[in-house]
């Protein structure tokens, strides 16, 4: 294993399920390099001028425009370079954070991680793996009011990140103890 970006949603900093079981993965996966994306600061809304350059062909691109892609460039690089990915979540109100909906909304672009084929669209960052930790109060990660796990496993799948494994510290509100052990247990199994 080479390089592994670990993605953190949560804004809780201190006492965050999502965040510390996070730390856990990275320690088993004992990846050399880690490169650490905090996105709870916010991330700037896809607007009409980031369409516009999105949608300008790269040679033609002004340099507002090239300014306006920049961050969503290297939020792409980092998952190019990127072998594993690590994606802390909380479940909230039945699905993912909105910073974390924009994170996908900057990285999700034709031509760099997808095209589109006359089969329909085509993921461009096959051979990469994803890990998505998972903490939620009450929803049961898999059930039928959890809006935020199939989703993440469907957009990883549209930008070629098929091999999605996860660690489900979920219905912390009802059972903490059997919750984190289950977690705990999906770590240890966790292939380096």
């Amino acid at each position: 294993m080479t390089a592994v970006l670990r993605i953190d949603s949560s804004p809780r900093k201190d006492q965050s399920i999502s965040r510390d079981l996070a730390d856990k993965v990275i320690a088993q996966l004992g990846a050399p390099e880690v490169v650490a994306r905090d996105i709870t600061g916010g991330l700037p809304a896809v607007d009409a001028e980031w369409i516009g350059a999105n949608f300008t062909p790269a040679t033609d691109r002004t340099d507002d425009q090239r300014a306006k892609l920049g961050l969503s460039d290297t939020l792409v690089a980092e998952l190019q370079a990127a072998d594993t990915i690590v994606i802390s979540l909380p479940i909230w109100n039945f699905g993912i954070p909105s910073t974390l909906k924009a994170w996908i909304d900057l990285v999700a672009r034709a031509g760099l991680t997808f095209k589109y084929s006359a089969e329909g669209p085509v993921g461009l960052l096959e051979g990469k793996r994803a890990i998505l930790v998972i903490a939620s109060g009450g929803t049961e990660v898999g059930s039928a009011i959890d809006f935020a796990t199939d989703y993440m496993k469907h957009v990883l799948g549209f930008i070629g990140i098929h091999e999605v494994e996860v660690v489900a510290a979920d219905r912390m509100m009802v059972d903490a103890d059997a919750s984190m052990a289950k977690a705990t247990a999906a770590i240890d199994a966790l292939a380096a």
